[in-house]
């Protein structure tokens, strides 16, 4: 069975083809550190994380980037309002460059707390300027861009799709236009590709380029990256949802313009909203929470990981405390069971039919556009069954553990306290043997012997256990 996706470019799920044989190269969106990312921009990494693996799993070997936006990124998803960074340095009286490091050092460990999988490549923007330039200069000689006010901007108008990924309709844009902040650009949609010093006074980052000292836009710092690392085709572009209308929009104009061909990207796949109280968790509100703040409050962050599991990740999903504690109690009883099974014994090497349907009924799930919710159920499933040896289901609850990423080859086995006298515990041991060789004649003889010396013998996964009646 083919992997199958849901590619927002056609608004439809297809099966995945790669463009190399068993190769996946796939770019998606970094944080922008000028603060911490909050748990509904992690939802979003952890979507792709959980793609990543289900890829891996497929059989695929996976080149993930990503970048790290550094720089470039205004308070405005356009090009309207303040360099985020400088906002935040001046804010807290510290330089850019220690903003950024800061942030990137948080978002890197809210990801191993996560048990996110780190991308083979993190490419920072401000280690990739040149590589911008080098684009922009591509796109000029192309004749795609104009300089006004000292700024060079992509002109939308030189090609004849833009907008295709969120399904803009530009004649009614440019009806309904309000009058744009920037009245250097020629359209309303056209966006900025360099910016030089003439945009912000004092501007703390800065590079020469040949149109002037100054720093890139947002959106060409992805671009650039991207094909540097994976060319200018490659299979699978990821992020959140609200980066579709303008950030992929115009990722997507400038990078096809570039390269001269189409497509640039087979697949697009977005991550839906985290939702609270108020509707979208966003930075900008000022309220959202942090990995840290939930940790501080005694959760474990892979409480986090499995509550974020059992939503789709193209279904909003909304966020309560409630909701968190009913993800931890589902997480704890897990970790619980499998620590029973362990106690019984090692994963067996092979399992039986049983058992593959439950494993066979996960994947599936999986493979089919990331159904994390269909999946759980089959791993509670196999869990839950009584028919199938405990060995056998730590074989597969490791094999799912590879995608859902819950850590379960860390867990500890279940110590059994040890009750009786040693003459219960001696016909207990011959009554398990009277079982497994089906004398149950003996077996009952033997457990009337035990209950006449004070306790009361139950079987469990891990073998017979007394208690004292």
């Amino acid at each position: 069975m083919p992997v199958k996706l849901f590619n927002t470019m056609s608004r439809r799920l297809e099966d995945f083809k790669e463009i190399n044989p068993g190769e996946v190269r796939m770019y998606c969106c970094g944080p922008t550190v000028y603060n911490y990312a909050h748990i509904g921009n992690l939802r979003t990494f952890i979507f792709e994380d959980i793609l990543h693996r289900t890829l891996e799993h497929a059989g695929y070997n996976v080149l993930h980037v990503m970048n790290i936006t550094d720089v470039g990124h205004l308070t405005g998803d356009g090009d309207d309002g303040e360099d985020k960074m400088s906002k935040r340095a001046k804010e807290t009286g510290r330089s850019v460059w220690d903003i950024a490091k800061f942030y990137t050092d948080a978002f890197f460990t809210d990801e191993k707390n996560l048990n996110i999988v780190r991308p083979n490549i993190v490419c920072k923007a401000t280690d990739h300027v040149q590589d911008m330039i080098k684009l922009i200069q591509q796109l000029e000689a192309n004749g795609h861009t104009y300089i006004s006010g000292g700024n060079v901007y992509f002109s939308i108008d030189t090609i004849d799709d833009y907008g295709k990924l969120a399904k803009l309709n530009l004649h009614e844009l440019k009806e309904g236009a309000r009058i744009e902040v920037d009245e250097n650009k020629r359209n309303p949609k056209d966006f900025v590709l360099w910016f030089t010093k003439s945009k912000f006074d004092g501007q703390a980052m800065t590079w020469d380029s040949p149109w002037g000292v100054g720093y890139p836009g947002w959106h060409i710092e992805c671009s650039a990256m991207s094909s540097k690392y994976l060319g200018d085709h490659f299979d699978i572009h990821c992020g959140g949802i609200d980066a579709i209308p303008v950030h992929h929009t115009n990722e997507i104009a400038q990078s096809e313009a570039a390269c001269g061909h189409k497509p640039w990207v087979n697949y697009w796949c977005h991550g839906e909203f985290l939702l609270n109280d108020k509707g979208k968790m966003s930075k900008s509100s000022g309220e959202f929470l942090t990995l840290p703040v939930l940790i501080e409050k005694g959760y474990n962050p892979l409480d986090y990981r499995y509550f974020c599991l059992t939503g789709h990740y193209r279904s909003q999903l909304k966020f309560s405390y409630e909701a968190l504690d009913q993800a931890r109690t589902a997480r704890e009883g897990l970790f619980s069971k499998v620590a029973e099974f362990k106690a019984a014994g090692e994963a067996s090497e092979s399992v039986g039919e049983k058992a593959k349907s439950y494993r066979d009924k996960f994947f599936n799930a999986m493979e089919n556009d990331l159904k994390a919710p269909q999946a759980l159920a089959a791993m509670w499933g196999i869990v839950r069954d009584n028919q199938v040896p405990s060995t056998e289901k730590l074989t597969v609850l490791y094999e799912m553990d590879e995608i859902l990423g819950l850590e379960l080859d860390k867990i500890e086995p279940k110590k059994i306290e040890i009750v009786g006298t040693p003459e219960a515990l001696e016909l207990a041991k011959k009554r398990a043997e009277a079982k497994k060789a089906k004398d149950f004649a003996l077996a009952d003889q033997l457990r009337d012997e035990i209950l006449s010396l004070g306790f009361v013998v139950k079987d469990t996964p891990q073998g017979p256990v007394l208690e004292k009646v």
